[in-house]
């Protein structure tokens, strides 16, 4: 009560007080109104100007994202499928080149070589100065490289040009998954890399076809020519769509650099060598020998190094090792069917060039059905069942067909096990680099895409000098019959090196939970947990 007596009180002197000073004016007062309004209607413009500025921001995040992904698909599509895309081009090459047998070889090797070799290299110039700069760079030196090829006068002249050509697909690879993986949120990176692995995929598979098709439908210099219009439209467009990432470290590691180019290149020498010059030659065992020395050489500088190119902290990670372990079997084995398959076509059941390749297009497809499906799915399960899955139903895949095949096998027999073993890789790719590129800190993510994109070109450099050595033991090119004695345990091989990447792919974690940290450089960062 003495409350309500205390309101009723104050009432009533501001009541008096107000007549106090004097009449009350009611008229209407235009000006206050104005301003009253406009201040109101300001309040409702910044408002509607927040949530206006706010949609257009995320509709140009999601404009700039779609340009990162198809931009780096570009790169990834001409890299990848100039892998082999001379393999059905070579009969082609050799009567109009005068080329030998070996210097064939060379046009196929000098590629994967400087690709292999100089990958980490080009990972870590990106970090230096610029992932988007360097791609671009790299876009511009494979499509000159590409030119040089094309009107390759000598089998010499066109060895050298795809040496650059692969120097330039060393620039792209790492740094168009490094990219890429900056663009994205953790919870949508899976499905971009899936998007991506599909394509990388599919250009590999593919090479064959497309060699085929282009030069027995034009001629084998349009398989370089194609490149030349494609890399100089993306590359402005790279430049003017593309956010510039850089990574941590601002000087390079020269001697690291040194140390990992040389050693991968007595490596892959000696692979490559090997069953021209004989496994227990002196060329071979000395390379390999020298280019085991010199990557020991370099883990222990990089464990003293200050700032090093490629961390060893990275391989105590789980997900990081596995995954590396895992895309090296992945492509080992891959690289083998892509080797032999077109060759079974044509050499065992006596297919055309552009023939074999379309009858491999139930084999390819699934790298553009399932590799994006599955990409998405390990953002959600995690990527060790589709990798140890995935890469058993290759194995099954490879497996059934090395028992069934012989002459005049017919094409509908080899059409469940050419789709099993493509679901399987398409189901694998995607998972492991995904578990690679989501280990490390975001600033980090383009040493770990270099460290992974050379394990995948050392594996398919490995894949192809372990079966192809199984082949030559086993069977030859004499016949059809003796191609298929050759080609059952060769492939039968390349199905345990895909036994061996599901067993890597155990040790992945199970599934992470990523939460995203301050952003770095402008793009989100990712910050991941393993739970095992």
């Amino acid at each position: 009560m003495r409350a309500v007596a205390g309101v009723s009180r104050a009432s009533r002197l501001a009541t008096s007080s107000a007549f106090e000073r004097g009449p009350i004016d009611f008229t209407p007062k235009p000006d206050l109104y104005w301003k009253q309004a406009t201040a109101l209607g300001a309040v409702g413009n910044r408002t509607g100007d927040a949530d206006m500025s706010t949609s257009s921001k995320s509709t140009s995040s999601k404009a700039a994202t779609r340009w990162v992904l198809i931009l780096t698909g570009v790169g990834s599509l001409m890299a990848a499928l100039d892998t082999l895309v001379v393999s059905t081009a070579l009969s082609t090459i050799r009567l109009d080149l005068h080329a030998s047998v070996a210097q064939l070889e060379w046009t196929v090797n000098a590629y994967n070589l400087s690709f292999a070799v100089l990958l980490i290299t080009g990972a870590a110039l990106g970090d230096r100065f610029g992932r988007r700069k360097l791609y671009a760079a790299g876009l511009g030196l494979f499509a000159a490289a590409s030119a040089l090829c094309a009107v390759a006068p000598d089998v010499g002249w066109l060895i050298a040009a795809r040496a650059v050509q692969g120097a330039g697909s060393a620039l792209i690879m790492p740094l168009g998954l490094a990219l890429l993986s900056a663009a994205f949120p953790a919870e949508r990176r899976g499905a971009a890399i899936g998007i991506f692995s599909g394509i990388t995929g599919l250009s590999v598979a593919s090479g064959p076809l497309v060699g085929g098709a282009v030069t027995q439908g034009l001629a084998w210099q349009w398989i370089f020519w194609i490149n030349v219009p494609i890399g100089l439209v993306a590359i402005p467009f790279v430049l003017t769509r593309m956010r510039e990432s850089f990574g941590r470290d601002t000087s390079l590691d020269i001697r690291g650099l040194a140390l990992i180019s040389v050693g991968a290149l007595g490596i892959v020498w000696g692979l490559v060598r090997g069953n021209q010059a004989g496994w227990g030659s002196l060329e071979v065992v000395a390379s390999l020998a020298i280019g085991g020395l010199l990557v020991a050489a370099f883990v222990g500088w990089e464990l003293r190094a200050r700032e090093p190119m490629l961390p060893m902290r990275f391989f105590r990670s789980r997900a990081f090792s596995a995954g590396n372990a895992a895309i090296f079997f992945t492509f080992a084995s891959l690289f083998s069917a892509v080797f032999f398959y077109a060759q079974l076509l044509q050499t065992g059941l006596h297919y055309g060039p552009l023939g074999a390749g379309l009858r491999l297009m139930p084999w390819t497809a699934t790298f553009l059905t399932v590799a994006p499906v599955a990409g998405a799915m390990a953002d959600r399960i995690g990527e060790r069942p589709l990798m140890v899955v995935g890469l058993s139903l290759q194995a099954v895949g490879m497996a059934w067909l090395a028992l069934i095949v012989k002459p005049g096998l017919a094409y509908s027999e080899m059409l469940v096990p050419f789709i099993v073993a493509g679901v399987g890789v398409s189901m694998a790719i995607p998972a492991a680099q995904n578990s690679v590129v989501g280990s490390v800190a975001m600033e980090a993510i383009g040493k770990a895409a270099g460290a992974n994109s050379m394990m995948r070109e050392l594996g398919g450099v490995f894949g192809i000098a372990v079966v192809v050595a199984v082949f030559a033991a086993a069977g030859s090119y004499a016949s059809a019959h003796a191609f298929t004695d050759g080609f059952g345990p060769a492939i039968g091989v390349a199905a345990g090196l895909s036994l061996c990447g599901a067993i890597a792919g155990l040790a992945l974690p199970g599934r992470r939970r990523a939460t995203a940290a301050a952003p770095i450089a402008g793009i989100p960062a990712l910050q991941s947990e393993e739970a095992s």
